[in-house]
């Protein structure tokens, strides 16, 4: 398949994505709730999607040291080897098309230009496991290193990075509108803040057994982040840095709410790993609903919503990328 470069020099939104992927996301006047997926060409625990700027997406292929490309258009796949034993985990494409990945097995940011299919490699100081990437309102990249227990930046221009200490295996990782990085604690019942500025870290007490793992921002700057442990989805002012309200999932305390993402229309998009349910929060309605999955199994640990409304998923242990409309 012929890829064309993109290079889009357009400037980056506070809002970047309900996850922070760059691209904001919109949204879909109704929800069907069709279900379409495509068998990836590497299934060895590939997740993680990610938009482009030209609306493809592309996926980590963690065991297989791997990134691929899927052409919503064509229906098709394109693959690019990386350095063994890098094992990606994470990934953001840059407003230029360049991917950005978290070298999960060798401690590095990485860069692979699709166009050149270029790589380099920054190395991570102290090294350890980057795990989740975004990129914030001017640029840059931040990420977890999970059980290295720190957070980090990355300036793409330069390569220059910085990390701080923190603690609970860092995992879900989030920008804010006034700039503030927010992180999922998972180990500690946490949720953490850091001020980039003033390098200040405080934190919100999520409940014993909580286990928040990832995270979104919405629009209105509320924080919507899961609470794997007790399966309830969290709402978090980012204003006055508080849980103001918790709600219990469809599927019960162990349900095992992991993605997470919010569409332009503020409908908060959850999956369920343990049950193949993604639920749709309506923070209006304060209601769910619950779409079931097709595949039995299927493992989304990262999804995102498309500039056209439409919410992606990888499914981890299916090997099956998939779209609902």
């Amino acid at each position: 398949m012929k890829f064309a470069p993109i290079v889009l020099l357009l400037p980056l939104a506070a809002w970047a994505g309900g996850s922070n992927y760059g691209v904001e996301p919109g949204a879909r006047a109704q929800i069907e709730g069709r279900v379409t997926e495509w068998p990836v060409p590497t299934p060895k625990f590939a997740r993680d999607p990610a938009p482009a700027p030209d609306g493809s997406i592309f996926i980590t292929v963690m065991s297989g040291d791997r990134i691929a490309r899927f052409d919503p258009l064509a229906k098709t796949f394109r693959e690019w080897e990386l350095p063994p034993g890098a094992h990606p985990h994470g990934l953001v494409v840059d407003p230029e098309g360049v991917v950005w990945y978290t070298g999960n097995g060798n401690g590095t940011i990485g860069r692979l230009d699709p166009a050149s299919g270029k790589i380099q490699a920054f190395a991570v100081p102290g090294g350890g496991d980057p795990h989740t990437i975004v990129l914030d309102g001017a640029g840059k990249l931040w990420f977890t290193v999970q059980n290295g227990q720190r957070i980090g930046s990355l300036e793409r221009s330069s390569g220059r990075m910085q990390v701080w200490n923190t603690s609970g295996n860092p995992y879900g990782i989030a920008v804010d509108g006034a700039g503030k990085i927010w992180f999922c604690r998972i180990g500690d019942d946490r949720v953490g803040r850091l001020d980039p500025l003033t390098g200040k870290m405080d934190e919100i007490d999520t409940g014993r057994g909580s286990r928040p793992r990832r995270m979104a921002v919405a629009k209105d700057g509320t924080l919507w982040v899961t609470a794997y442990g007790d399966g309830r989805l969290l709402r978090i002012d980012t204003r006055t840095a508080r849980v103001v309200q918790a709600y219990a999932m469809p599927g019960g305390a162990q349900s095992g709410p992991y993605a997470v993402t919010v569409d332009a229309a503020g409908r908060v998009w959850v999956d369920e790993i343990n049950t193949d349910v993604v639920a749709i929060f309506d923070p209006a309605a304060q209601s769910f609903r619950a779409l079931r999955l097709p595949t039995s199994n299927t493992g989304i640990r990262k999804a995102i919503i498309a500039a056209d409304g439409r919410y992606w998923y990888m499914g981890s242990h299916s090997g099956k990328l998939g779209v609902i409309e």
